[in-house]
């Protein structure tokens, strides 16, 4: 497979996703579990500094690989934004290793997060947030790409996991 393909005929919308900003299903469910923590029920992590190094590097490693995803769509010339018509499927970079990894960072960020903060509640929420994120932003791109590209988005999908 070339490292962007092109499709025929690029449709005049993208995928038909329910919730236009992804970045935002993690960025509200940690401040909310921030404020959660910090001024109602504290669920505080054991461990002191060797788990808020690890939130810190987590936090930083996830922010590093979700914006290593935009980077490489945009190398591509194509959208980073869920519902815009894309111009090429992107099998590169970190396309390599997961199908989204800009949400797989945000989960990994997230993860982090808690972490660094020492707080249970933004790792209770995480799983919260990547089902959101398969419902209302994943499924909806998954069908599109599918019905954009065919068998080779097929092959791509076959090929590589969609978180890690």
């Amino acid at each position: 497979m070339s490292a962007s393909t092109s499709p025929t005929a690029t449709p005049p919308q993208g995928a038909a996703v329910r919730f236009p900003f992804p970045p935002a299903l993690y960025i509200g469910p940690l401040a909310v579990a921030l404020a959660v923590q910090y001024w109602l029920l504290p669920l505080s992590l054991p461990g002191g500094s060797p788990v808020t190094l690890v939130g810190v590097v987590l936090t930083v490693g996830g922010l590093i690989f979700s914006l290593s995803g935009t980077a490489t769509v945009l190398r591509h010339r194509t959208t980073v934004v869920p519902h815009r018509p894309v111009s090429a499927l992107v099998p590169t970079g970190p396309f390599r290793i997961s199908r989204n990894p800009m949400y797989t960072g945000h989960v990994i960020s997230l993860i982090g997060a808690g972490l660094w903060a020492g707080s249970w509640w933004p790792i209770i929420v995480a799983p919260l947030c990547m089902l959101a994120t398969y419902r209302l932003v994943i499924d909806a791109e998954e069908d599109y790409l599918t019905r954009l590209f065919g068998a080779e988005y097929g092959r791509y999908r076959a090929r590589v996991r969609r978180w890690l």
